[in-house]
């Protein structure tokens, strides 16, 4: 089955990306989901001080919203990191590739940011969908 999404990781003339693609584009449904916080689901931190551990509360939340839209991860398009430090970068990376597709990785961009909603939390990840027409 051939997807209804395009991959371009490297536009003519941009420097090619390693950790994202440069352009997604493709036709369907349009899914935003709001950047997700490392909360469980009632509420608790999980992953105090961790993130590796806030990243992948993160990633399973993205995914429980991906499907509550009827779609998963490889229907994402974009996703945008807020961290509060740089180079937590590195957890979400790794921990990114138990969710997602290396070979096939969305748009991103990544924002240091001087907080969150709370001081407690390390990052908050938003994504983007386009979900095919016949739903799959």
């Amino acid at each position: 089955m051939s997807s209804h999404l395009t991959h371009v990781p490297a536009p003519d003339g941009v420097f090619p990306a390693t950790a994202y693609t440069h352009v997604v584009l493709g036709t369907g449904r349009f899914v935003a989901i709001s950047g997700q916080l490392a909360l469980d689901e009632d509420g608790k931190l999980v992953g105090a001080g961790d993130p590796a551990a806030q990243a992948r509360q993160i990633f399973t939340n993205l995914g429980r919203c991906l499907a509550a839209a009827g779609t998963g991860f490889d229907d994402v398009v974009k996703l945008t990191y807020f961290v509060t430090d740089i180079r937590n970068l590195a957890a979400v990376r790794e921990v990114r590739g138990d969710f997602l597709d290396p070979a096939r990785l969305p748009a991103s961009s990544a924002v240091q940011v001087g907080a969150l909603v709370g001081p407690e939390f390390l990052m908050e990840i938003e994504a983007y969908a386009i979900v095919p027409e016949d739903g799959r």
